[in-house]
């Protein structure tokens, strides 16, 4: 089983009804979109899926409904964010029962773990399971950052950990990432406001947000730089840049569900602790996307250039 890890891989909202139970007719409708954009991976249960609200049996739907839905046209990926490592092994293994082709994960939930322990935890995840894996190094939200060093242990160790979605939001670890590893550790860009600057880097696919509800302009920017027509996708990234700092904030899910309303392509649903965004918050959301909507861009012709 093997994943090309590069380019746009959205990590999608989890979609609930009025009565807090998954909205599965809704949940593909955004799928279909995300498909017919051209995206290259579905990433599921991550921070933007409200993984931390979701229960075992329905991450387990979501799983295998999504590779019943694609049917092998990209692969479909799962977010394991677990406290012990026990359970994270428990969800490997059931995430290649449901059918998941690659998994991504996040250091131990909750507890600070040093460097050694985080190796450690990588490493038995790993060699539990023949999936291809994703280590996801987001410092800023998550205070435990997976060093060159630690990854140069983890790629010695576990031929099936092959790619990073990098957060650190520092653009010049992709070079030194590219300097000491170059093709062994593909390089997925986590950040939404720094993509395509990025990608011009050197990253090799983008783990999106706001590609929830816009994903044609998402993926036009991806396969127009990746093209080497980067005046076009940065004309496009300058219209898209207010909404997609609505994903840098503590309320992205609100936010960017807010957005999919607005596309037609989602609801505003939240599982709380989570609730609707309201007052002047909500004013301020609704102003911008209204703004990119109303200057959205005619894209260009970027599939297959």
């Amino acid at each position: 089983m093997s994943i090309k890890w590069e380019g746009v891989m959205p990590a999608v909202t989890t979609k609930f009804t009025e009565n807090d139970e998954l909205d599965l007719k809704t949940f593909k409708v955004n799928i279909q979109a995300q498909l017919d954009a051209g995206v290259h991976g579905i990433v599921l249960g991550g921070t933007l899926g409200e993984a931390s609200t979701l229960t075992d049996s329905e991450k387990r739907t979501l799983t295998r409904e999504t590779v019943a839905f694609v049917k092998g046209k990209v692969p479909v990926l799962i977010n394991i964010a677990e406290q012990s490592t026990k359970e994270a092994i428990h969800c490997a293994k059931k995430a290649e029962e449901d059918g998941a082709q690659g998994l991504m994960l996040l250091p131990p939930m909750r507890y600070k773990a040093c460097d050694n322990e985080t190796v450690a935890y990588f490493k038995a995840i790993a060699n539990s399971t023949s999936l291809p894996i994703m280590i996801y190094n987001n410092p800023v939200d998550y205070k435990i950052e997976v060093t060159l060093d630690m990854f140069d242990e983890l790629l010695e160790a576990c031929p099936n950990i092959e790619a990073v979605k990098e957060s650190t939001r520092d653009i010049t670890n992709i070079t030194r990432i590219k300097n000491r590893f170059g093709d062994r550790l593909k390089i997925l860009t986590g950040v939404d406001t720094i993509a395509l600057e990025s990608l011009i880097m050197g990253a090799d696919g983008w783990v999106a947000g706001l590609v929830c509800a816009f994903p044609k302009e998402t993926c036009a920017i991806y396969e127009l730089q990746k093209a080497g027509r980067i005046k076009e996708a940065i004309e496009i990234n300058r219209w898209f840049l207010p909404l997609l700092e609505l994903d840098i904030n503590p309320k992205l899910v609100q936010n960017i569900k807010l957005a999919e309303v607005a596309t037609g392509i989602g609801t505003e649903n939240v599982r709380a602790p989570r609730l609707p965004l309201h007052g002047e918050e909500r004013k301020h959301v609704l102003k911008v996307i209204e703004d990119g909507l109303k200057n959205r861009p005619t894209l260009p012709e970027y599939k297959n250039l």
